[in-house]
């Protein structure tokens, strides 16, 4: 049903150039589940293992060994992927995510071992989805309308990512978090079924070639995307935890899930309008400036963090990071597709990007791992917030070749 939907909202707007309308709707149904799966469980990971009596610099730590580890297998990835192609990739990606989801509920019983499993797995089975998500995406973009068609995507995640939460928490609430994590298992393996109806959008049994790369177009982004990846850390699982444990409280009663959901739900109108007003800008050539703006706002928003001391004013500082966040990752996002077909290297480059991506990740959850430790727990976190706010500026020495024309 969700395919036949997304295939009737896209049927009439005439965007790729290179794949099937069906193509699509699988595409956009695939992710569209792995994204519910994800934000169900995902959203509260952290307050899980701090609930289940992981102190804050062991949680941060974790995070740095599994985002390091996901810069370290990239680039192997990419190789696989070139190999056996971007939805034979996604396929198998889901299907390395269940056990990811079911050690984490056996984690109470089992202990900590098994978080070597779910970090293995995860790197694995993220790496895995990224790199081949943006491949199909970056390659059936139009080149006139792409700021619109990057809208319609982020708005299918958006909505997926603000309700989602809510479904999680209610239901970690409700019933208990383990059974959440068996709930996005079975997601994930409904969310590969879609991939099994069409072919590889391009040939696999490919290898990946350094020789020749345009190295100049990753040495124009490299720090901005490391910061990026800083960012999405902060945004995440340490915005996540902080609000959980200092503004609602971590209890036995589960009650934190019901209303982190709540309070994370609340920026998917936000997300919808903004999402379709920057994609028009985006097509009007205006995504460069759109993306300095954005990302100025997106610091300050970081800035007033250690401020916010209600759920209200969460909710508010979520709706309004929700804006910024989104005006300048569509932007950057477009300019990267750009570049990947720029590069004739588009599996290579986006392999490089995760890896830079995801090595700032780690440099971000390292950081906070640091200051918890050497500041304790709120005043660490507080002192990360600003440290993050002067760090998503470096996004702004990215150079693009498409924000040059």
């Amino acid at each position: 049903m969700l395919e036949k939907l997304l295939h009737r909202f896209l049927l009439r707007r005439h965007f790729w150039r290179y794949a099937t309308f069906s193509e699509i709707a699988e595409l956009y149904a695939s992710k569209t589940m792995r994204m519910l799966a994800i934000s169900m469980a995902g959203s509260f990971m952290s307050i899980y293992l701090f609930q289940t009596g992981y102190s804050v610099v062991f949680i941060a730590s974790f995070w740095a060994a599994y985002f390091g580890l996901k810069a370290l297998i990239s680039l192997p990835v990419a190789s696989l992927i070139a190999w056996i192609g971007a939805k034979h990739s996604i396929l198998i990606s889901n299907i390395l995510y269940i056990p990811v989801m079911v050690a984490f509920a056996l984690l109470p019983v089992y202990g900590p071992w098994l978080l070597i499993v779910v970090a293995v797995l995860q790197a694995i089975s993220t790496s895995l989805f990224m790199i081949a998500y943006n491949i199909d995406f970056s390659k059936v973009k139009s080149a006139t309308h792409a700021g619109k068609e990057i809208a319609y995507m982020n708005i299918v995640e958006k909505v997926t990512y603000g309700v989602s939460p809510l479904i999680g928490g209610l239901l970690a609430f409700l019933v208990a978090p383990e059974f959440v994590l068996i709930v996005s298992g079975v997601l994930f393996a409904l969310a590969a079924l879609p991939l099994l109806a069409t072919a590889e959008p391009e040939a696999p049994r490919q290898k990946l070639q350094f020789a020749g790369f345009p190295w100049h177009l990753v040495r124009g982004m490299g720090v901005s995307q490391s910061a990026y990846g800083f960012d999405v850390f902060t945004s995440g699982n340490a915005w996540s935890l902080y609000v959980a444990i200092f503004i609602i409280g971590i209890t036995s009663s589960n009650e934190v899930y019901l209303v982190n959901g709540l309070l994370l739900s609340v920026v998917v109108v936000a997300a919808i309008a903004a999402s379709y007003t920057y994609g028009l800008l985006i097509d009007r050539k205006k995504g460069k400036q759109l993306m300095r703006v954005a990302i100025i706002a997106n610091a300050l928003t970081h800035v007033s963090r250690p401020f916010i001391s209600t759920p209200v004013s969460v909710a508010g500082l979520n709706i309004a990071n929700e804006a910024a966040t989104t005006g300048y990752t569509m932007s950057y996002r477009r300019a990267v597709y750009d570049n990947a077909d720029l590069s004739g290297r588009r599996t290579l480059y986006l392999g490089i990007l995760e890896v830079l991506g995801s090595t700032g990740a780690a440099l971000s959850a390292g950081v906070l791992a640091i200051l918890a430790s050497s500041f304790g727990n709120e005043i660490g976190l507080k002192v990360f917030f600003v440290v993050t706010g002067l760090v998503v500026l470096l996004i702004l020495t990215a150079r693009f070749p498409l924000y040059r024309r």
